[in-house]
Order: structure tokens, then C-alpha cells, then sequence
């Protein structure tokens, strides 16, 4: 995302993200997304989810009120900073709606929010970003949304599995307890959607990966279940699961119903 020089505090819609739901005509400044778990060209500022996805405040002022009420929560967290960035696989709780929402990649318009039950609402699967070893031999992973998770004890079956997690696998976390339920690593046959580039939003198999500089570079082939290709780097590849996903998935009319909301955004 480009800024003009001396911009820092204010941010034009003309430099906005293309996949932001709004009006790039209608006026000229728009909210600047606060340093956050996600990068500001890949994130939405819950403010403009709230206004003009979710469509419950007809103003940024309504959303901030609503915000500062303290009954919308991302990742179990109360957020009531109205620019904080929302994120691929985040979760979003709205306490007086009772509704929950996760991010996912859309074909068309990038992001979408999934409606979700209160019971998956509390796992999170996470890209594994970094992987190192620092003091007294513990392991650290580092993951999509900045979060970072310690592995001392390596003695159980599991532990000795999770241990050997590389980069791009992905892990599903519980987001109350910190604990991580499964994992499944990049390998071919795993089912993953493409969260950017041009195929954005692709679900299928991995059908080969073909690494020649880069690990993150690699060229990843996916084959659909309705028989479509799409080929992308390993960067942009997000596993979901092996035989199954870790999650559950929007059906064709929920990722319709959205391409045709977000095609029609509110002139604000």
C-alpha cells in the first residue's frame, strides 16, 4: 500500500487496497489501519468491517460507538480501537448480535467473513511463518498473525510430531487455552486455498511443489475438485488440511451472496 510523502497519520482511498468495501469517489481520506497482527495491504480496519461489510453502523462514528461498548471481539479480545487490522482467519465475535465470523479469501473480492457456530469460533488455523530455537533449547514458532507459541516438551508421541512442523504448515490453535489441537503439514495431497494473487481464493490439492530458488518461491500446483488448475508460489498457499479441512467451509451461495454485497458498497 502506497502513501504520499510525509503521510502518517492519513491515508487517501485512491491508495487504499483495492478489496476495501467502500466508495473510492464518494470522499478522500479513509481510516489508516493501526500496526497490528496483520500487514495494513492484506487487513481491513474493523471500523470499515463493521460500516460497510457487515453494514451495522451507517457512520465511522456508529461504529466507534458501537466499538466502545466493548462487545466486538477479534480472536477473543475485545478490540475498541476502530482501526485495528482484521486479518485473514481471524475471528470475529459481535456479543450483542451473538454472531461469529471468520475471514477467509474470496475469488473475486479478496476477503470474505464466514459465519461460524460459538464452538469453532474458538479455533484458529495458523500458517507457521518462523521457526526457530532460542534459550535453553526451547522452539518457537512464530505464526501468520505475528502470535508465537513456545515448545518445550518434546517427551510425548504429539510433541515430538509438532516438533518436526516446518514453515507453511499450518497448526490449528484454541484460542482460549493457547494449545494447539492439530496440524497438517504442506505436503502433496493437502487440501489449502490461496489467500493472494491473481488466484485468490482458490481451494483445492496440492498437486506438486516445485521448488527451484526460494522455499517461499516454490511453484505450487493445486487441482480443484472441479477439476480446475491453478498455479501459484508457496507463499501465497495456506493449508486447511489433510483429508479434511480444520474448519468449516462457505458454501456457493454464502460466496455469492458476498461478491454481490461487497460489489455494492454504501457511498460512505
Amino acid at each position: 500500500m502506497k502513501e504520499e510523502r510525509g503521510s502518517l497519520r492519513h491515508l487517501r482511498r485512491s491508495l487504499t487496497p483495492p478489496f476495501w468495501p467502500f466508495s473510492r469517489k464518494a470522499y478522500v481520506w479513509a481510516v489508516k489501519p493501526l500496526p497490528g497482527p496483520h500487514p495494513a495491504a492484506r487487513s481491513v480496519p474493523v471500523g470499515i468491517l463493521l460500516r460497510d461489510a457487515l453494514r451495522y453502523a451507517y457512520t465511522m462514528r456508529e461504529a466507534r460507538r458501537i466499538l466502545g461498548e466493548g462487545k466486538v471481539y477479534v480472536d477473543w479480545r475485545v478490540v475498541t480501537d476502530y482501526k485495528f487490522p482484521v486479518g485473514l482467519m481471524d475471528v470475529i465475535y459481535l456479543k450483542r448480535a451473538e454472531e461469529y465470523y471468520r475471514v477467509l479469501p474470496h475469488p473475486t473480492k479478496f476477503f470474505m467473513l464466514h459465519r461460524i457456530d460459538e464452538k469453532e469460533a474458538e479455533l484458529k488455523p495458523l500458517r507457521i511463518k518462523r521457526k526457530v530455537t532460542v534459550k535453553k533449547g526451547y522452539l518457537q514458532y512464530t505464526f501468520h498473525d505475528g502470535r508465537t507459541f513456545l515448545f518445550k516438551d518434546a517427551s510425548t508421541p504429539k510433541g515430538a510430531e509438532l516438533r518436526q512442523l516446518r514453515t507453511h504448515d499450518t497448526v490449528l490453535m484454541n484460542l482460549k487455552t493457547g494449545s494447539i489441537e492439530s496440524y497438517a503439514k504442506t505436503d502433496v495431497g493437502a487440501l489449502a486455498y490461496v489467500v493472494d494473487g491473481r488466484n485468490v481464493g482458490f481451494l483445492g490439492r496440492i498437486e506438486s511443489i516445485q521448488q527451484i530458488f526460494k522455499k517461499s518461491t516454490s511453484i505450487t500446483t493445486l487441482h480443484s475438485e472441479g477439476g480446475e488448475i491453478a498455479r501459484t508460489i508457496l507463499e501465497y498457499v495456506f493449508v486447511i488440511g489433510l483429508e479434511k479441512p480444520m474448519v468449516s467451509l462457505p458454501s456457493r451461495e454464502e460466496i455469492r451472496f458476498w461478491e454481490e454485497l461487497l460489489s455494492k458498497p454504501p457511498l460512505l
